[in-house]
This record gives C-alpha cells, sequence and structure tokens, in this order.
C-alpha cells in the first residue's frame, strides 16, 4: 500500500470497522464456487493451505540473494531514529504512537511544542504497548483515543487484536497514565465512542441480535452513563437495517456546542440531524456534501462549511460540484442561503482538503496533481478574504491546525502544522502562522537515498475514451527511455482518493536505487480532479478505470520506457481489484502483478465483512442490471484455464476485518487449480494494513520488491 506521508490529518477516514469474522462452512453444496471453504478465516483447512502457500513462496524468495539485504534495509528505514514523529495535540501537549526494533508495537508518548521543535526532544512514555501485551497475554496494536475536553485528562483508548478494525476501547487517565478503574469499557466489537461529559458517552456498538447493520457498522447510538452497565444504555438515535451505519459527532464549543446524528444510507450519502431541545431535527444539507461547523471569538464566528459533491442550486445560484462555500451558521440553519465561495474548482483544481484555524480556512489545493495552499480570513462581518500562501512547490502539502476551540485563550490559535514532500524530496515538517509566509522548519526526514541524477516528470495518456490520464514518471539515475526499464507502475483509483506526489524511502532505496522506473498513474475514480473525476468511473464506470490503468501502461511501453517483460503492477485494496482486473483483461501486458489485501470476488464482496458498504462504489452483485456490468471486470469469475497470465504475488491479512482474505486466498487456489503458476503470502496478523509492527512490515516487503526484481529483473 502507498505509504502515507506525514500529517494525514485531513483525510476523512473511511468506514472501516467490520463485522466479526463468520464461518462459511466447508464445500457448501449451495455453491458453485469450490474454493468458498477459503472464507472460513480462521477455519484449520483454511490455515493449513495459508501455511502451505506462505512456506513456499518464503522458501523460494527467501533463497534469492537480494532477499535478506531488502528485508534489513526496510526494517532500518521502518526503525530508524530518524523519521519524524506524526503529532496531535491533546491539551498542551504533542502525542505520538512511535514504534521502532526495541518498541514493536509502540509507545503511545508526549512531548511540548517547545521539545518537539528541538532537534531531540524530551519525550514522555504514556502507555507501553508492548508491556501492556506482554501483561495481559495480548498482541495489542493501537487503536486511537477520543480526549475529553478542555482538561483533556481521560481518553477512550482502542486497541486492536492483531491490527483488526475490531478494537477494545478502555477509559485512561493521562495525569495517572494508567487505566481507569471501572472506567467506560467495550469489548471487542467495531465500536465508535463519543464523550458527552465526564460521566456520559454516546457509544455505538455491537449491542446484540439485529443492532449490526449488513456492512458490520452499528446502527444505534446509545446514551451511556458511567456506573452503569451497557445494556442500561439508553437508545438514543438508530439507522434503518439496510443503511450502513448510524453514528454522532459532538462539538462542545462553550456557547455554540451542537450535536449531530449521521444515518448513513450508503458510503457517499448521509442524513444528518441536530439535536435541539431534545428533539432531532434535519440538517437541510446535500446527503452527499461534507459540512463543519468553523467557531471563533466574536459576533460572527459561527460559520459553517458546506464542501460539495454534486451541484447545488440554492438562493438562485448554481454552486458546482467541488466547491467549498461559507455560509452565517445560525442564518443557515433558519433557513437563509447567502454562501460565499472559497474554494470552486477548474478543469485542472480541485479541493482535496482543508482545515480551520481560529479565524482562517486552509485549503489544500490540488492543481494538476501539484500541491497548493490558500488561506482565507474571516473578517469582523463575517465574509473572508483570500490570501495565496508561498510554500514549496509541485509536490504535496498535509495541514494540521493546531488550535483548539475549546480554550478561549490558545496561544496556538491561529498555528498550524504543514508538511512538503515530494518523489525526490524528504518530508519537511514546518510550524506556519496564518497570515504570514514565514515558517518555522520542525523536522526533515534525512533522505533514505541518493536522488543525484533521478528526475520526476509527469506525462499523459490517451484512455480508450480520449480522455486525457496524468501519470508521473520517476527516473533512476542514467536510465533512458531504451525499451529495457524494470517498471513498477502503481494505482488505485477509487473512493476519490488522490495519488498525488510523495516520498517514500522504500521505492527509493530498494526500487529506483537499483535502476528501477516507478511509475504512479492518476486514473478516474481517483479524487485528482475533484468529485468529477471519481464519479466518472462509480458503478457502471467502473471499466473506465481499467481502461485508464492499460493507457498508461501501453503508453509506457510505446514510449519505450519499458516492454511488457520489464512492466510490473501494484495496487492494493481497491487498487488490488485493479491491478487483478487489469491482468486479467490485458494479462500480455505485465510479467509482474503485486496484488495487495485485494477484492477480487465481485460476485460476493458485498457478503464478506465491510463489502456491503461499498455497493455505492461498485454496485450490487445481486441486483441483475448490477451484475450485468459487474461481472464483465470481476477477476474471480474472469479467470480462464486456456490464458496466460503473468506469474502474480497475491498478498493479504489472516486480520484484515475489512477486506476479507478470502479474496486473495480463492483468486490464488483457483489460478493453481487452472494450472497458472502464482505466489502467495498471508501474514497472521497486521489487519488492513497488512503487518502489525516494523518486522512484519519489513519482511512482507521484501517478499514483493524480491518477487518484483525475480520477475522484471535488475539491467545488466
Amino acid at each position: 500500500m502507498r505509504p502515507n506521508p506525514t500529517l494525514r490529518t485531513l483525510c476523512a477516514a473511511a468506514l472501516l470497522a467490520l463485522l466479526p469474522h463468520a464461518a462459511m462452512p466447508a464445500d457448501d453444496p449451495t455453491t458453485d464456487d469450490p474454493f468458498q471453504w477459503l472464507e472460513e478465516v480462521q477455519g484449520d483447512r483454511a490455515l493449513a493451505w495459508v501455511r502451505e502457500r506462505n512456506a513456499e513462496t518464503l522458501k523460494e524468495l527467501r533463497a534469492r540473494p537480494d532477499f535478506e539485504p531488502t528485508r534489513g534495509t526496510m526494517l532500518s528505514i521502518l526503525n530508524s531514529k530518524d523519521r519524524i514523529p506524526a503529532v496531535r495535540r491533546i491539551g498542551d501537549r504533542l502525542y505520538n504512537l512511535w514504534q521502532d526494533g526495541t518498541h514493536k508495537r509502540g509507545l503511545w508518548r508526549r512531548t511540548t511544542l517547545a521539545e518537539y521543535r528541538g532537534a531531540a526532544p524530551a519525550w514522555e512514555t504514556v502507555l507501553d504497548l508492548d508491556a501492556l501485551g506482554a501483561a495481559e497475554n495480548e498482541n495489542w496494536v493501537w487503536g486511537g483515543a477520543e480526549c475529553l475536553g478542555p482538561d483533556d485528562r481521560r481518553c477512550l483508548v482502542s486497541l486492536s487484536r492483531g491490527g483488526a478494525d475490531a478494537v477494545v476501547v478502555r477509559e485512561f487517565d493521562l495525569v495517572d497514565k494508567a487505566f481507569v478503574r471501572d472506567g467506560f469499557v467495550l469489548p471487542e466489537a467495531k465500536s465508535d465512542l463519543s464523550w458527552i461529559d465526564a460521566d456520559h458517552v454516546y457509544v455505538g456498538t455491537d449491542f446484540g441480535p439485529g443492532t449490526m447493520s449488513a456492512a458490520g457498522y452499528p446502527r444505534q447510538v446509545k446514551r451511556w452513563r458511567r456506573g452503569t452497565p451497557l445494556s442500561a444504555a439508553e437508545t438514543v438515535f438508530e439507522a434503518r437495517p439496510e443503511d450502513v451505519y448510524a453514528s454522532v459527532s459532538v462539538d462542545p464549543t462553550p456557547g455554540l456546542a451542537r450535536t449531530v446524528f449521521t444515518r448513513a444510507v450508503d458510503f457517499y450519502h448521509q442524513q444528518r440531524f441536530l439535536l435541539q431541545d431534545g428533539k432531532l431535527v434535519p440538517v437541510d444539507v446535500p446527503e452527499d456534501a461534507r459540512f463543519t461547523f468553523m467557531h471563533s471569538a466574536g459576533r460572527r464566528g459561527d460559520t459553517l462549511l458546506l464542501e460539495l459533491r454534486s451541484d447545488l442550486e440554492a438562493g438562485g445560484k448554481r454552486y458546482p460540484a467541488g466547491a467549498l462555500l461559507a455560509a452565517d451558521a445560525p442564518a443557515y440553519l433558519a433557513g437563509k442561503r447567502d454562501f460565499q465561495v472559497l474554494f470552486e474548482p477548474s478543469a485542472t483544481r480541485s479541493l482535496t482538503g482543508f482545515t480551520t484555524t481560529r479565524s482562517h480556512v486552509l485549503l489544500n489545493i490540488l492543481d494538476n496533481v501539484a500541491g497548493r495552499v490558500e488561506e482565507w480570513r474571516r473578517g469582523t462581518d463575517g465574509r473572508f478574504v483570500r490570501r495565496a500562501v508561498r510554500a514549496p512547490s509541485p509536490g504535496t502539502f498535509a495541514l494540521a491546525s493546531l488550535h483548539d476551540p475549546l480554550r478561549r485563550s490558545d496561544p496556538l490559535a491561529e498555528q498550524y502544522l504543514m508538511s512538503y514532500s515530494d518523489f525526490l524530496t524528504p518530508d519537511t515538517l514546518f510550524l506556519g502562522r496564518t497570515g504570514s509566509d514565514r515558517r518555522a522548519t520542525l523536522k526533515t526526514l534525512p533522505a533514505a537515498f541518493d536522488a543525484t541524477g533521478m528526475r520526476a516528470e509527469q506525462l499523459f495518456a490517451t484512455s480508450r475514451d480520449g480522455t486525457r490520464v496524468p501519470y508521473f514518471v520517476v527516473w533512476p539515475r542514467g536510465a533512458r527511455a531504451d525499451g529495457d526499464n524494470p517498471t513498477l507502475l502503481y494505482g488505485y483509483g477509487g473512493f476519490r482518493i488522490p495519488l498525488d506526489p510523495w516520498y517514500s524511502r522504500a521505492f527509493g532505496a530498494v526500487w529506483n536505487a537499483r535502476g528501477g522506473v516507478f511509475v504512479v498513474a492518476n486514473i478516474r475514480g481517483g479524487g485528482e480532479f475533484g468529485p468529477r473525476w471519481h464519479q466518472a468511473a462509480l458503478r457502471e464506470h467502473k471499466q473506465r478505470s481499467y481502461d485508464d490503468f492499460i493507457a498508461v501502461a501501453e503508453d509506457l511501453i510505446a514510449r519505450r520506457i519499458t516492454r511488457p517483460e520489464r512492466l510490473g503492477i501494484e495496487g492494493g485494496s481497491n487498487g488490488g481489484l485493479l491491478v487483478g482486473a487489469v491482468m486479467v483483461q490485458r494479462p500480455e501486458l505485465f510479467n509482474a502483478v503485486v496484488c495487495q489485501v485485494p477484492l477480487l470476488d465481485m460476485k460476493r464482496y458485498h457478503k464478506l465483512l465491510a463489502g456491503a458498504s461499498w455497493m455505492a462504489e461498485y454496485g450490487d452483485p445481486d441486483n441483475p442490471a448490477d451484475w450485468a456490468f459487474i461481472s464483465k471486470y470481476s477477476p474471480y469469475q474472469n479467470l480462464h484455464a486456456d490464458q496466460k497470465y503473468p506469474r502474480a504475488l497475491f498478498a493479504t491479512s489472516t486480520r484484515d476485518d475489512r477486506v476479507h482474505p478470502g479474496h486473495a486466498r480463492k483468486m490464488a487456489a483457483r489460478m493453481l487449480a487452472q494450472g497458472h503458476p502464482v505466489l502467495y503470502y498471508e501474514n497472521i496478523e497486521g489487519g488492513h494494513g497488512g503487518a502489525a509492527d516494523n518486522e512484519q512490515r519489513a519482511t512482507l516487503q521484501a517478499v514483493e520488491f524480491s518477487y518484483l526484481w525475480q520477475q522484471l529483473g535488475a539491467r545488466p
């Protein structure tokens, strides 16, 4: 999977927690799928098959002379002390989860901003995950914390067994640095908790039969009082059985406190309700729009920010999909529709995220997949004034506000963190202040490889329907377009997630540095050009993603950057579906396929774990009209014994309770049964990320890179 740059705090989290593993009967006589028994995640027969495949793969790849050096390089990078600690502000401190060779599962630790600015911050350990796991005989993996402001002493800490999305939740005291005796505790499940006050929380979890959606998310929200059993919690909101989930968001800002309940109709559409005087009042916003409230001091300090996913007609005006609008919040809730446009998309520009300080909105913009930053300052009249921020270019930014709206006097109210990187420039983390282009450099990631003589360029391919598709090429030192470069093409193309430039120490150190060309395709289905780019490859149009990816591959060959024998492809999750579909459709174009934690059986994906939540992206296979287009690209159903395919590597995790490991298992099993050689590797832990600690990550990456060099070969 693509490594995340420092500070991905603006990216909206996808729906990630899922149903407990459901056992499937072996050799079910009601199905025509002879490999459905591999869907039994913890079944003895299925795990025996997994261990046999793992042993075969590791025996072959470990015999290569580059395996252990690659694993050593990866482990050194992952455990290096010079990484930039990703931080989150809680109260007056900055918190970080740190993993290295000594602390494999991690230290949750904290420091001050003043210390963090120094070369060697003094970190205070708050919770040692390795020690906790050893004491409790559990394989705990950090799942995050939700803390109660403004004193930020009590937190709801989530712990995952082996990296799964399902978590155990326990109340934790940041002063005592210990779990609270008789505090709030939830058993393992896909759960969502929000503080109301010190003695009450809203909770969504598995309350018993009928309380979880078909996708495996809570569909009930209850109000739970401290000291009472969970069974006594009062139901305050409920989604319909066919919905994806129910959730709640609590904004405790003094004088502007609001509680919003959400009913997710599907992955992209939600109905929101505002709690007013004990009653739920519908919020009149488009179901596919994102909205948030921005608070600051002053009479006009309450603003509603509305990010559109589709066109909006309001107040006699039309606002395009992808726009960001601002309105006076009380006036909007009263029915007035007076918007100020803070961002309007164009053919090349899209909004990839935004964050707010006390009086500014910071926009993270992509222009032809190159990052730009703008800030909008709110005046005393409630109107905003734009200012372009001078910053490095043309790479990728991530922004995170340090403002705490619960503090009336906040010294960090107008400060924010900004990270910048591109394919050849290591991440730099800055401390910025609104209204100024001056910023302090907090941390710089040391180079993991020598980029001298390397270059990155943006090219365009023409897809089947004439659409221009951009892609990036990262050239190793001395490479030229001679048609003989080992080349790895990476893609995703779904859920409006953009693939903008990032600095990958792994790809740079063990791929580019050894003479490999790295290519990133910005295909439809992603978010590189806003909602229109994503929606162009939804449902019945999903094939456009695959056509775009194929067009990039063909363009690489036509430009003599590589040839099919030297071309490999890689993708994970939805990207695993991408490379699986493309491998089946155009096998002659490739000689290597790294298919990570993939969806592959699109006839049953909606019945496996969180799959039902993604039908807005792919369609419903049980609907004949939808299956008519899904069936044309579903990789598992389109395998043929008489076709020649590149030898693929399928990688997944037993503990992935988001995308079912049965997808990868069954695909590999069917290919083997048809006589196609494949490699398969399944980490027993790791969740959807594929690994639970750095040693597991290093082994997984060594498997993948050793396989790629084996298939594509080094340059003479």
